[in-house]
């Protein structure tokens, strides 16, 4: 029988990795949004040519399906390592996957408003 004090740890453990996993749906849905606001809407604004909008506004779109993958890629990961006793670190890949696409759709953000000025 699993003592009290381990099964209210795995418990909360759990739930922070629920709360983990809607963070990661929040971050996807979020770009989407930013998505459709880069790619559909600031060009209508703006006047300028459209194209680098629509890039980058699919880049964040892509970068949001990302996000929500692998929201249920991690939940799936941690639970497994939960029910075996184990502990699923963060895979540093993945880490450095969505910086560089972070800095990269950053740096393409910041070059349409500095050249479309």
């Amino acid at each position: 029988m699993e003592e009290p004090g381990l099964q209210d740890a795995t418990r909360r453990t759990r739930l922070a990795n629920e709360r983990t996993y809607l963070a990661w749906w929040r971050s996807g849905l979020t770009a989407l949004a930013v998505s459709f606001g880069a790619g559909r809407i600031v060009p209508e604004l703006s006047g300028g040519a459209s194209w680098p909008y629509a890039v980058v506004g699919a880049g964040f779109g892509l970068l949001g399906l990302a996000f929500i993958a692998f929201a249920f890629l991690r939940q799936r990961r941690v639970e497994e390592a939960l029910q075996s006793g184990h502990y699923a670190a963060f895979d540093d890949r993945a880490a450095l996957a969505f910086t560089i696409v972070g800095l990269l759709l950053g740096v393409g953000t910041i070059l349409i408003v500095v050249l479309q000025s």
